[in-house]
């Protein structure tokens, strides 16, 4: 019989799979989709969150803890269990010799994203060569990883797992690690939490996912029906504004527009609808997708101006442009009236103090609703871009409840040999909001505390 039984194949499960074989374990990975798909959502990523309280490597000046904490409770809304996060955040300042001992390398913040250098880590070849250098290294420890393998059911007795079931194939094992990721692409189960709006629209039909099309949240909804403690809102989640011309699966950080806080964002009646300056972009970037998922026809509209170019991360897509605003409201099929009244208000309420888009500058608007704090400037220098964004989701935050242990609950009592890591519990951190790399944060720091308990439970 294995020791360690680990479900998933993303960053978590890794990090589960490679500290349990460490321990002296034996591990067997199952990964539901095919080896050219593996990884998850982690594919996707490009760097991790990290507490530091001076300068290393790659990271600048210093990042402390309670600095992370209030960013991570004031994008969560104090929707967060302050014990997990800090336990997240500690483990962050100790993570990275021991990714670098299993191939991970990092690189210094590129342009466009020169102000989250001080608080992330960037993988040099992203996520993807992140994904690749576990794998590596696993298979050398001699884990064994089975692709084409999505378990849709476990035996649990008593609160302690037996067996995992993939199709008519039961596999048992001392222990096991839940690492298979939320549920962001079971249509049916976004329009089942997200509902019928007062318009009439099913809104999650025009949600894109960002991320992997195996993230079915089986496991998840197997674990409800066996009484595991869960946590989190179905209708929360990492959900950004992408374009709208995005693949339905797998689009990654390419489809993100990041010019939101340098213009105006307006909806599909020419209206603006939220503050584009409330905050730097790596905190709110994340916020403004559910924002988008509020609007009619799950759609909003990103206007800047020429001023703002060479400003922002170049989107793959490249912007519609107009020599005028009367000709952008055109061509976006906006109704022109209602666009350039919107544009004119926000234009004349423009106060600009020094514009500065690495600081909380003195640009802000004054006698406009929604206001707009900080890089605020009129959008009066052509050309001028328009891009149609939609929500595009990354990973849902309905999971499993877990303690410092990462040990699954049922009925407030922690299961001896059942663990949880990544997507599947990033609910206990994450009530709502985001800030860029928190989920590598969690997802590192739960897998190799999972892996870690799941080795000891199985007498390592």
């Amino acid at each position: 019989m294995i020791d360690v039984l680990v479900i998933g194949g993303g960053n978590a499960a890794l990090c589960a799979a490679l500290m349990a074989r460490e321990a002296g374990a034996s591990v067997l990975l199952l990964e539901a989709s095919p080896r050219e798909w593996r990884g998850g959502n982690s594919q996707h990523t490009r760097n991790l969150r990290c507490m530091h309280d001076q300068p290393q490597d790659v990271l600048v000046d210093a990042y402390p803890e309670e600095e992370f904490w209030q960013d991570l409770r004031k994008v969560t809304g104090g929707l967060t269990d302050e014990k997990l996060a800090r336990l997240t955040i500690r483990a962050s300042s100790t993570c990275r010799p021991w990714m670098r001992k299993h191939g991970v390398r990092f690189q210094p913040a590129l342009a466009g994203t020169l102000h989250v250098a001080r608080t992330n880590a960037f993988f040099m070849g992203g996520g993807k060569a992140l994904v690749n250098a576990y794998y590596r290294s696993a298979e050398n420890l001699g884990v064994q990883v089975r692709y084409d393998a999505p378990v849709d059911a476990l035996e649990i007795r008593d609160g302690r797992f037996i067996a995992a079931h993939v199709g008519s194939e039961r596999i048992e094992a001392k222990a096991c690690v839940l690492a298979a990721g939320g549920f962001e692409s079971n249509r049916e189960w976004l329009r089942e939490a997200w509902g019928q709006n007062e318009r009439g629209e099913w809104p999650a039909d025009n949600f894109l996912i960002r991320g992997t099309r195996f993230n079915q949240g089986v496991l998840i909804k197997h674990m409800t029906q066996q009484g595991a403690d869960i946590i989190g809102d179905p209708t929360q989640s990492h959900c950004v504004a992408i374009d709208a011309r995005a693949p339905l699966y797998d689009g990654g950080i390419c489809t993100r527009v990041d010019a939101v806080s340098l213009g105006v964002m307006v909806n599909r009646d020419g209206v603006r609808f939220y503050d584009e300056g409330e905050d730097f972009w790596p905190k709110r970037y994340a916020l403004w997708g559910r924002l988008v998922a509020l609007q009619p026809g799950q759609i909003g509209y990103c206007i800047i101006d020429s001023k703002a170019i060479g400003r922002f991360m170049p989107p793959v897509f490249p912007g519609v442009q107009a020599d005028s605003l009367p000709e952008l409201a055109r061509k976006l099929e906006l109704p022109e009236a209602e666009f350039m009244q919107t544009l004119d208000a926000y234009n004349a309420a423009c106060r600009v103090g020094h514009f500065d888009h690495t600081v909380l500058d003195d640009c802000h608007t004054e006698g406009l609703a929604p206001v707009k704090s900080h890089w605020a400037r009129p959008i009066d220098t052509g050309p001028f871009f328009g891009y149609a964004l939609r929500p595009g989701i990354t990973f849902t935050y309905l999971g499993l409840k877990t303690n410092e242990k990462a040990a699954v609950h049922f009925g407030g009592q922690a299961s001896e040999n059942l663990f949880v890591a990544g997507e599947m519990m990033a609910g206990n951190v994450l009530g709502k909001g985001y800030t860029a790399g928190v989920g590598m944060s969690i997802g590192t720091a739960f897998g190799r505390i999972a892996g870690t308990e799941a080795a000891h439970a199985a007498g390592h």
